[in-house]
């Protein structure tokens, strides 16, 4: 037998299983203090009421025989699939409803779209970066090449004309860095894509918190964007699906490389290897998209940017630099003093029993940097932030 041997290039253990064995140490040394998490991007508010009634009519639905449901479409109902396409026409992107297909979480198809791609590609992701997209090509032995994120470039790395590369990840409004692309900057990466065949890899799972105007919800409200990228959502942040699990992943049927059409074989992938969402769970992802959902979940993100603008109003009164928490949940601060990021990640959880997420655990270029979230519960958050910025005066 033979083992597939990449897996000793990945890192010991995921960054977020490190971050929980640290806090369970420290937590059995100091049972007293509390801990504050303002790492992991897990939502804290309830599902919206809308949902709930949603999921409880599933429920119902599915105890009585003439209404109950076994396997349903592996690519999503079509009840949800159509919510979705009015959810893009209000800006002005028209799909197909055979582009959409409906799955468990948009971190399951980030990964599995990769049975798309032979082995012997080359992808082109940010650093820092969600560790996702960088493991699951460790696993399957691709050649990986770096487009380097800093506070120069505004952490937005832009196309080089000497880097080729076949597939390009892209997370706008960025996950770990909050910070976000403006419509000219994802035309010229859609433009690098169709001139040299490459297929961008979107993910937009943040969407639902962008503010400005210049900053696309989607990328195929960039022209050229429907012949060269596949886009990923989410329901987790935008409508606190974190537990419920449903997401969405676009592949338009313009997005032809060689002589397959991308789409025909995505479908072929999931029909496979796949067997949909829940019925109920689809139902209540349908319900966020009535008026009463959209509502309720907006006040909910509303809810986390206010979080966020508390983060990020307690670094200012502390002058240490950060971006994101506008168009985004994510606050990306300097550490202090030049610290690494796991020493910050230490101090802060021994001076103020705040958890948040070194930036080293993202990449190389995020050395020095630590993200933190909006998630938290608010009152929690605000505690957080005063002290946060107690931990940063002792240094």
């Amino acid at each position: 037998m033979k083992i597939n041997e990449n897996y000793k290039n990945l890192s010991e253990s995921y960054l977020f299983s490190t971050i929980a064995k640290k806090v369970a140490v420290y937590t059995q040394q100091h049972p007293e203090q509390e801990i504050i998490r303002l790492g992991i991007g897990d939502v804290t508010l309830p599902l919206a009421a809308p949902v709930v009634d949603a999921l409880h009519a599933a429920v119902e639905e599915m105890g009585k025989k003439e209404t109950f449901h076994g396997y349903g479409p592996e690519q999503g109902y079509g009840f949800l699939k159509q919510a979705l396409m009015r959810y893009y026409a209000r800006r002005g992107v028209v799909l197909a409803e055979n582009e959409i297909f409906v799955g468990d979480g948009a971190k399951s198809d980030i990964g599995n779209i990769l049975d798309l791609f032979d082995v012997d590609n080359t992808v082109l992701v940010p650093d820092p970066v969600y560790p996702v997209y960088v493991d699951t090509n460790v696993m399957a032995g691709r050649r990986i090449v770096y487009a380097a994120a800093t506070r120069e470039n505004g952490f937005l790395p832009m196309p080089q004309a000497d880097v080729q590369a076949d597939l390009i990840y892209l997370c706008s409004p960025n996950n770990p860095t909050g910070a976000a692309y403006s419509r000219d900057q994802l035309q010229a990466w859609v433009d690098y894509a169709n001139e040299r065949g490459a297929v961008l890899l979107f993910d937009a799972a943040y969407e639902s918190f962008i503010t400005d105007g210049d900053v696309p919800h989607s990328i195929y409200e960039v022209n050229g964007a429907e012949t060269c990228a596949i886009e990923f959502c989410s329901f987790s942040k935008t409508a606190g699906f974190t537990g419920t699990r449903c997401s969405y992943t676009v592949v338009p049927q313009a997005l032809v490389r060689g002589s397959l059409h991308l789409n025909a074989m995505w479908l072929r992938r999931q029909t496979t290897k796949y067997n949909g969402v829940p019925y109920i769970v689809q139902r209540a992802a349908a319900a966020v998209f009535t008026e009463e959902g959209q509502k309720a979940t907006r006040a909910a993100i509303d809810y986390y940017r206010a979080n966020a603008a508390v983060i990020a109003a307690a670094l200012d009164e502390a002058g240490i630099w950060y971006c994101g928490g506008k168009n985004s949940p994510y606050i990306w601060m300097q550490c202090p003093g030049g610290m690494k990021s796991w020493d910050f990640f230490d101090h802060l959880l021994e001076h103020a029993g705040v958890v948040g997420t070194p930036g080293a655990g993202f990449g190389a270029q995020g050395e020095g940097y630590f993200r933190l979230t909006g998630f938290g519960d608010a009152e929690k958050t605000r505690l957080a932030a005063q002290k946060l910025k107690e931990a940063v005066r002792v240094l």
